[in-house]
């Protein structure tokens, strides 16, 4: 065997191993995922909304107002693909919110991948997205989040895998076509894209105005040869013409080739997205709280026997999203005063999706669309667990204790395992959690 010839098959083997470990992580991923799935036999909570807009899409001629235009058709066409192969039922519904938990969760173990250049915190990655109880309910309830969700966190491990490179043509156009899906899904997946977008521009005005850092390092986040052949041709293509081509390519079974029809379809998504004129909703919250895990959401909470509920809550992990508002002081930290690239990535894409909801006027807003912030603070905690000098021990301990939150939590975040008021009341540790 010649030289050339090893050393290619050794250049495989990261990518290979890569693959069976994603591999491993859907298979596992979505079968714990389907596990109970088909309870409630009913729909919940909004399936009320999303369900019937999946139905209209499977009559052979829609008649009438189209349902649920208030958001883009994509994953609602994802559900109707899924009631016509499985059946008009609970497992129709919700099959493929787990299917998509299940991608998203390997999106999150190639992002930790890319970012960390490590098996280890790759997995950690993947283990505390899962822990932290918001992948795993929305992946069990026929609503839009789940998909932008996974499609969000593909674009951030395109992105993250581009950064790296010289050059990042290829993976940068990937990031676009993910962020476009998830844009399709639900219009909060433009926040990931322009996230993307805001990484690319701070790095070229930076390098417009030539700047220099006097001990430059392999580990700052701005060089000034970065991508030194990706010219403003390319950003367009990656970043604007492939996310606009897929996402009006998904209104098209819809409103087919008609330009009228998909202008007032934008108008309309525009109308919702932005108006103030909204009714207060029980389980509302604004997104400073959102971090806090101030005021959840119930998805269901029913009474199925003497002291039995079958209960759903929207909550999230306090053992993973507390400490997670540490990890990100940590990190800013490692941004500003070490110049880390890992740090400044880590926090442009959990407080990107995150702050972007500050800047919209609508005064509705619910503690799940945090969802792809609170995902992504799984890359923050891991970034601040190993750290140069922290033992490696800490970083699993972390995990284990996230483990056992979410074990704790499960009588009330699966429907099919239930709780009784004693277990309830234990549970809820604050009156506004209720």
């Amino acid at each position: 065997m010649s030289i050339a010839t090893k050393s290619s098959s050794v250049d495989r083997r990261p990518a290979a191993r890569a693959a069976i470990v994603a591999a491993i992580i859907f298979v596992v991923a979505h079968v714990v995922l389907l596990i109970g799935i088909t309870t409630p036999d009913k729909l919940y909570f909004d399936e009320v909304h999303y369900v019937p807009a999946a139905r209209q899409m499977l009559l052979p001629v829609i008649e009438g107002p189209i349902l649920n235009p208030m958001h883009p058709p994509l994953a609602k066409e994802i559900i109707a693909l899924s009631i016509k192969a499985f059946g008009d039922g609970p497992l129709g519904w919700r099959y493929p919110a787990a299917l998509f938990g299940a991608l998203a969760l390997v999106a999150v173990y190639l992002g930790g991948l890319a970012l960390f250049a490590s098996q280890e915190r790759a997995v950690a990655a993947m283990l505390i997205a899962f822990f932290n109880q918001m992948l795993f309910v929305q992946s069990r309830i026929a609503m839009l989040d789940i998909f932008a969700l996974a499609f969000c966190l593909f674009a951030v491990a395109a992105f993250l895998h581009g950064f790296r490179q010289q050059r990042p043509h290829a993976a940068f156009a990937l990031a676009g076509l993910a962020a476009g899906l998830a844009s399709a899904c639900k219009w909060s997946g433009l926040f990931v894209l322009a996230t993307c977008i805001a990484i690319v521009a701070v790095i070229r005005l930076m390098q417009g105005w030539r700047t220099r850092f006097a001990d430059a390092n392999a580990e700052d986040w701005y060089r000034p040869d970065l991508w030194p052949d990706f010219r403003l041709p390319h950003f367009i293509v990656c970043f604007v013409l492939l996310p606009s081509a897929v996402y009006l390519a998904t209104f098209v079974p819809l409103y087919g080739l008609s330009l009228s029809g998909l202008i007032e379809a934008q108008r309309r998504i525009f109308a919702d997205n932005t108006t103030t004129a909204i009714a207060g909703h029980t389980y509302m919250s604004s997104w400073p709280s959102w971090p806090f895990l101030v005021r959840p959401v119930w998805y269901l909470f029913e009474k199925v026997g003497d002291d039995a509920f079958a209960a759903i809550v929207f909550l999230g992990n306090p053992l993973v999203l507390w400490p997670a508002l540490i990890a990100l002081i940590v990190a800013l930290r490692d941004w500003i005063i070490g110049r880390s690239r890992n740090a400044f990535l880590v926090l442009a894409f959990y407080l990107g999706p995150y702050l972007a909801w500050a800047l919209l006027p609508r005064t509705l807003g619910f503690i799940y669309y945090y969802l792809p912030a609170a995902t992504t603070a799984s890359f923050v905690l891991v970034h601040a667990l190993s750290r140069k000098g922290t033992p490696r021990w800490l970083l699993w301990t972390f995990v284990a204790v996230a483990c056992a939150g979410f074990v704790a939590m499960l009588p009330v975040t699966a429907a099919g395992i239930g709780t009784s008021m004693t277990t309830f009341n234990r549970l809820m540790l604050f009156q506004n959690w209720i």
